[in-house]
């Protein structure tokens, strides 16, 4: 005989059905499989914006120049540099130190390679809601205020700057006065992190030389920038190609040993950065940074969100936002030379830099970008 199944039996099954779907053991089940899927996504996005990262470094490290520069490279500090930049403390006050006056018999001295990279990075650090100061010698300071003029900033940064002053310069003359000396306190007061982008940077005496060994501070064309390193109290990043930029002293060992650098030991710089960026050229260095910061602050925005699916979206916003276009990069380029900057390797007041075509340049930049829009590694 089959069991008899009544009508109070099927209203206590449902009651119990009822209870076992929404017990608090279901929704601490629940919880715990919804926040497993969520750290799976942020681990996944995690490693793939390190792969990112990594690509960035490879793009820029390919030694184009041929000077020696892998050497140079430190393993993980471009991601963790763009990490710094992409997570500082909202409204942060951002110094950026350039200015290579390399060409020193002419006026100015200003070499090509800096200001684009240095106002990449300005740019970068505006759209991520920063005030940027750039800082240079008195001698560059026709060049870098002709950068300045006209920088191309992101809509983002326009519409939410009132006085239109996101990003500004000062400039410091050899030999600091005392109004100087109570400006450059009040900037290192002011910093909250510190980035030199192709930056003189003092050797084992103190003196700031150029690749082929020539006293760039005996000229007078150096201010004592370098003093913010340890007068700041902020984090430190640096971009260099050659070794005798600011901020190489992490690698002087390597500097000193490398046979492309024939006079390391003289002109290597010695004061080291928290973060090292090597670059075939240090406007490859500025554009990387810029992009990195760009990947980091999309991964953490779809991370904090847990929309994944939102990623390639994010990616396209701070990348347009961070990284100039090819046209901005051309235009600016042209206002230096129009204003006297020279090609640091063949003296020419040309838009090439470091003895390669603007193209070249180009190139890189566009490689960076496609890298950094790639939601995958």
């Amino acid at each position: 005989m089959k069991p008899l199944v009544t009508s109070t039996t099927l209203l206590l099954l449902s009651k119990l059905r009822c209870v076992a779907t929404f017990s608090p053991l279901h929704r601490v089940t629940t919880a715990i499989t919804t926040n497993r899927s969520h750290n799976r996504h942020m681990m996944t996005s995690s490693h793939t914006a390190h792969a990112v990262l990594d690509k960035l470094q490879d793009i820029i490290g390919t030694d184009a120049g041929n000077r020696g520069m892998k050497s140079l490279i430190v393993p993980g500090d471009l991601g963790a540099a763009s990490q710094t930049l992409g997570r500082l403390t909202p409204d942060s006050t951002v110094v950026v130190l350039s200015g290579f006056p390399c060409c020193v018999t002419q006026d100015p001295p200003t070499e090509t390679d800096g200001p684009p990279g240095t106002f990449a990075i300005a740019r970068c650090a505006a759209a991520l809601g920063h005030t940027v100061i750039v800082v240079t010698d008195k001698c560059n300071e026709a060049v870098f205020g002709a950068t300045l003029k006209d920088l191309a900033l992101p809509d983002s940064v326009i519409a939410n700057s009132i006085d239109n002053n996101r990003v500004s310069m000062q400039v410091f003359p050899s030999k600091f006065s005392d109004a100087d000396e109570e400006r450059f306190q009040k900037l290192a007061a002011a910093c909250q992190l510190l980035i030199a982008c192709e930056r003189a940077g003092p050797g084992q005496d103190g003196t700031c030389y150029t690749m082929r060994g020539i006293d760039m501070t005996a000229a007078g064309l150096i201010a004592p920038l370098h003093r913010l390193v340890k007068e700041a109290a902020a984090p430190f990043l640096a971009i260099g190609d050659g070794g005798n930029e600011l901020g190489m002293g992490k690698v002087i060992d390597e500097i000193v040993k490398n046979p492309k650098i024939s006079n390391g030991r003289q002109i290597g710089c010695v004061v080291a950065a928290d973060r090292l960026i090597a670059a075939s050229v240090s406007n490859w260095g500025g554009y990387a940074l810029a992009a990195g910061a760009a990947v980091v602050r999309a991964h953490d925005q779809v991370a904090k969100e847990g929309a994944p699916e939102s990623l390639l979206a994010a990616l396209q916003d701070w990348v347009s936002q961070c990284l100039p276009s090819d046209q901005d990069e051309i235009a600016l380029l042209n206002r230096c030379v129009a204003a006297g900057c020279r090609d640091g390797v063949s003296g020419k007041m040309e838009a090439t830099v470091d003895g390669m075509p603007l193209e070249t340049s180009l190139q890189c930049l566009r490689d960076l970008r496609t890298a950094a829009l790639s939601p995958k590694s």
